[in-house]
């Protein structure tokens, strides 16, 4: 059960990239980096997941995603789930 006061404490590696409008990564390439924000917990943690794994391969996000616990996800998820 993910809990989203104490993703607080975790949103500052998310900020950047994820709560900004229209806001585009240069690397590895220019992407169109999607704002999380009202998505389902659900599809936040299956994302996440699949970065941690290897399942999806944007660099940054997969390093993001390696230093999170299963917690940290469920936290996160629940943190964007209500915003």
């Amino acid at each position: 059960q993910g809990d989203p006061d104490a993703a607080r404490a975790k949103v500052s590696m998310c900020i950047g990239c994820h709560e900004i409008p229209r806001y585009k990564s240069s690397f590895p390439s220019v992407y169109h980096v999607p704002r999380i924000s009202g998505q389902s917990a659900k599809y936040i943690e299956n994302a996440l997941a699949a970065y941690k794994k290897g399942d999806r391969s944007h660099p940054s996000m997969r390093a993001i995603a390696a230093s999170l616990s299963e917690q940290d996800i469920a936290d996160l998820a629940a943190y964007y789930a209500n915003r």
